[in-house]
């Protein structure tokens, strides 16, 4: 573990310097452009599988040894630290201390140069694709490899949307997003901002392509995007847009065969494995990836149990807001995937590390290894061999959950508010929570269903995207109330804050000379707006 803290100490002045990298993704160079226009299908072939291996892979954007550089993963956990629900200690050992102050709005930091230079590298790779196979769709292989291109340019632009411009709540569809980059693209140096309508007209063309060019394709594991995977990606997007009818039919078509994990399989540290059943799509985290820098992935930051990573050996665990936490009923089996405050869960019961088994994992100390776990630690995601090195567990993209949820939610706001209730009891009775009731947490049917959304999918990147969509205030605290919120990352926002909205980096704005930058908000301060609430944590 020496080599670990050679790089720990780094990181507290490793998030500037970033004016000196060249521009990324679709906005690129001209020597880079009459390279990709020039492309033979081998490097295309290439391309694509780099699209979906950089999705998670160490080193995706700045390659380099940054433990905080993993891709569309890393996009993930950051934004879920700037929302209101994960927690990470405010230690110099915090790469992501960026995200829990939301200073990330820097648009010279690193953080926020790879959450936006990741997508865009991904664009270019399907741009790339659908320009070299243009006219060739007579061959299936082919077809479907562009109806995936298509697929994974639009899952790239919903990484993007939600976080550069208000949404559809908010009334925000006029307003400019992020610049469009497709196959037809010539002049990257004057590529205004698309309004979010058009950004979600394309994200929308992109994926019914897909859907209607997959449905005689089978793939051979779920790393790949198939037709169930596109119409839970059009799903999310129509979720955006509130289409609420066509987004509760897209995601009963993406959960069609697909069984939500049970009970017992919940009760113990899992997530970790593509071949999961309820996973519609994931991560394939091979070790010859993760052995590029082992602490450039989920093991080693979000997964409490890794033997080889930064949770575990700096006490810098994922841990859940309290205020969230407390909401959770003892009945359900959910409120186990992190330890109380007495460091203790069930899920424990089945873990064993360095021969200490048990609850007593919990305060287990290894040097350089592990420090005692913090309370709410997760102990969610687990490891395919506790205390292991190899940080090779593999990530869920979308799970059959997270489907489930959002028929729930788009049958209600489609006005069949007696369809949504009975597909939410049902799922949460059956697999989470036998005595469950809706009514019982006292919140609105609106807010129990994303209250159910934070529960399920706690720390796998949907909570920034579901409170901007929302257009709910950021609650991380309540005066008066004992939080576990470190007190620098200790603040509240409003609803329509500007600050909520990201910044384009310097290598765009000095590329493109059309974008026009985000400015509104400040970022906020210590204890500010500590009589907010969101209607879940009330």
């Amino acid at each position: 573990m020496k080599k670990t803290y050679i790089i720990l100490l780094s990181a507290a002045v490793g998030c500037s310097q970033m004016n000196e990298l060249q521009p990324q993704g679709g906005i690129i160079t001209t020597e880079q452009l009459q390279e990709v226009n020039s492309v033979v299908p081998s490097r295309a072939d290439a391309s694509f599988n780099g699209m979906f291996t950089k999705l998670g892979s160490p080193g995706s954007v700045l390659g380099g040894s940054r433990p905080d550089d993993f891709g569309f993963v890393m996009m993930a956990f950051s934004n879920d630290i700037e929302a209101a629900d994960v927690l990470l200690a405010n230690s110099g050992y915090n790469w992501f201390s960026v995200c829990g102050l939301l200073s990330s709005r820097n648009a010279d930091y690193a953080n926020p140069y790879i959450r936006y230079a990741a997508p865009y590298n991904t664009i270019a790779a399907a741009n790339e694709i659908i320009r070299t196979y243009s006219g060739t769709a007579d061959s299936a292989v082919i077809r479907h490899k562009v109806a995936q291109a298509h697929a994974m340019r639009a899952f790239a632009y919903l990484n993007l949307a939600p976080y550069f411009q208000f949404g559809y709540a908010a009334g925000a569809e006029h307003l400019p997003c992020v610049p469009l980059v497709t196959e037809e693209t010539t002049d990257f140096t004057d590529n205004p901002r698309a309004t979010v309508s058009d950004v979600y007209a394309l994200i929308i063309s992109d994926l019914t392509f897909a859907i209607d060019n997959l449905a005689d394709y089978v793939r051979t594991d779920k790393s790949r995007i198939d037709r169930q995977t596109a119409y839970g990606l059009r799903a999310r997007a129509y979720m955006n847009m509130e289409e609420w009818s066509l987004a509760a039919a897209d995601a009963a078509a993406a959960a069609e065969g697909y069984v939500p994990a049970s009970v017992s399989e919940v009760s113990k540290p899992s997530f970790y494995d593509i071949n999961e059943h309820n996973w519609i799509w994931g991560y394939d985290m091979t070790t010859e990836i993760a052995l590029k820098n082992p602490y450039a992935t989920s093991s080693s930051w979000i997964r409490s149990f890794s033997g080889d990573g930064y949770s575990a050996a700096t006490q810098v665990y994922s841990c859940i807001n309290n205020l969230l936490y407390e909401k959770i009923p003892a009945s359900d089996v959910r409120k186990g995937w992190w330890v109380d405050s007495s460091l203790e869960s069930p899920l424990l019961e089945s873990v064993t590390w360095n021969g200490v088994s048990g609850n007593d994992v919990a305060t287990l100390e290894i040097d350089d290894v592990k420090m005692t776990f913090l309370p709410y630690t997760n102990v969610k995601f687990g490891m395919s061999s506790v205390g292991g090195t190899l940080n090779d567990e593999d990530w869920p993209l979308m799970r059959v959950e997270e489907m489930i949820l959002i028929q729930a939610e788009a049958l209600l706001k489609s006005g069949s508010a007696g369809a949504a209730l009975s597909v939410l009891e049902n799922f949460v009775r059956s697999y989470r929570d036998p005595s469950y009731s809706a009514a019982a947490g006292g919140r609105t049917l609106e807010d129990e269903i994303w209250f159910q959304r934070r529960v399920e999918l706690w720390g796998e990147g949907f909570s920034n995207s579901d409170t901007r969509r929302l257009n709910k205030p950021l609650v991380r605290f309540h005066d008066g109330s004992d939080s576990n919120v470190p007190s620098a990352f200790r603040f509240n926002m409003a609803a329509d804050d500007g600050w909520w909205l990201m910044r384009f980096t310097s290598s765009e704005m000095n590329t493109n000379l059309a974008i026009i930058d985000n400015t509104g908000g400040t970022q906020p301060v210590q204890d500010q707006l500590g009589s907010l609430r969101d209607g879940v944590t009330d």
